[in-house]
């Protein structure tokens, strides 16, 4: 009896900090309710690269070798047994959570809060589900979704970041006429300026560090006002620190000629100081939402929200936004959303993008925020 060739293909497997090896790897058909995808696209996110440059993201360090990347979409090349609203040939979006469908959470339609979600690419769980630098993969179907003709592969991978704000702005009731503040112009930050202008927010602001990154904002019309924070030393004492971020936001507010705070602040930074300052940025009345992932315990001027009545909203990845996401991508209402991706790399050369990615700036001094990786 003749030997069966195994099919083999490429997968950028993560063995520690800093040490990507492109790989061959079996590849096998899609088991039940499954459909194989053959990736096309890929965004580099900031859990990525906390992984490669420290092993770790948080308190979920690898314990095995791991495939990054859930940020992607691609195109059916094979469907499993039961799969009946996928087809080969057919270019969809993946969604990278596989939830349980049967926890309180799951009924409620709270699947992001699902204890036993697997999340590829995410290391919280063990063995690891794998994410998407690789050429194919088998997923669910249930959380594979179909793309229009007009959403390319790369507007498609931002999907699930955009899913991000689109949960966020749920929760915070984003909606027509509001005045809207974003603390962090990275890919997330930029993300949430244009979906508050596509839910017709009347006015969005944004303030940041980097001055270069404020310029993208306002020059792309994502931001019609921009704030750049002084660099200072760090503050000695917790109440020198929430002074000088009661002064600073003060100073900023002022600027934007809106003493008394906007409708809706979105955090992406994850920084004490910002977080601190969100609440005083906030309107009487306003909401904060808490995107950003960063500083593990911080210490808040609770009494500025309670005696304000400013509600500080977590906001944990994303339920049921996918199909909006996708929706608003194809419609353009997102204005000029592909200057996001400054950087387009092959998968062989992913290490590349994952250092670009972690110094800010190419070889040329040209500002990184979004990078795509795809085949070569």
């Amino acid at each position: 009896m003749s030997p069966v060739a195994l099919q083999v293909q490429r997968a950028l497997v993560l063995h520690g900090p800093k040490d990507l090896r492109l790989e061959e790897r079996p590849f096998w058909p899609p088991q039940y309710n499954q459909a194989q995808v053959a990736v096309q696209s890929t965004g580099l996110c900031g859990s990525d690269l906390h992984y490669y440059l420290e092993g770790r993201n948080g308190d979920f360090a690898l314990q095995a070798p791991l495939v990054l990347g859930h940020e992607s979409a691609g195109v059916i090349t094979a469907v499993g047994p039961g799969v009946k609203n996928l087809f080969p040939g057919q270019r969809v979006a993946i969604e990278a959570g596989i939830m349980c469908t049967e926890c309180n959470y799951c009924q409620a339609g709270r699947y992001n809060l699902c204890k036993d979600m697997r999340f590829a690419s995410s290391a919280k769980t063990f063995p690891h589900l794998d994410g998407t630098l690789q050429d194919r993969m088998n997923h669910p179907a249930h959380v594979i979704h179909p793309l229009p003709d007009n959403c390319s592969f790369e507007q498609a991978a931002l999907a699930e970041p955009l899913s991000v704000l689109i949960h966020a702005g749920r929760r915070a009731n984003l909606g027509s006429g509001q005045r809207v503040l974003v603390f962090g112009v990275g890919s997330i930050g930029v993300l949430a300026c244009a979906l508050a202008n596509a839910y017709g927010a009347s006015r969005v602001v944004a303030i940041d560090i980097n001055q270069a990154r404020l310029d993208f904002v306002k020059s792309h019309g994502f931001a019609s006002q921009t704030y750049c924070l002084p660099m200072v030393d760090k503050a000695k004492t917790t109440e020198e620190q929430l002074r000088r971020a009661k002064d600073n936001i003060t100073t900023a507010l002022h600027k934007f000629n809106e003493p008394e705070g906007f409708d809706v602040v979105f955090e992406c930074t994850g920084a004490e100081p910002c977080i601190q300052m969100s609440i005083h940025a906030a309107i009487t009345g306003g909401k904060v939402m808490l995107v950003g992932m960063g500083s593990r315990n911080v210490m808040l001027p609770l009494s500025a929200a309670a005696l304000r009545e400013v509600d500080i909203h977590g906001s944990f990845r994303y339920a049921n936004t996918y199909p909006e996401a996708i929706k608003l991508l194809a419609s353009g209402k997102l204005r000029n959303i592909e200057k996001l991706i400054t950087h387009r790399v092959p998968l062989e050369d992913s290490a590349r993008a994952f250092e670009l990615l972690a110094r800010g700036k190419d070889e040329d001094g040209k500002m990184v925020i979004k990078i795509v990786v795809g085949p070569s």
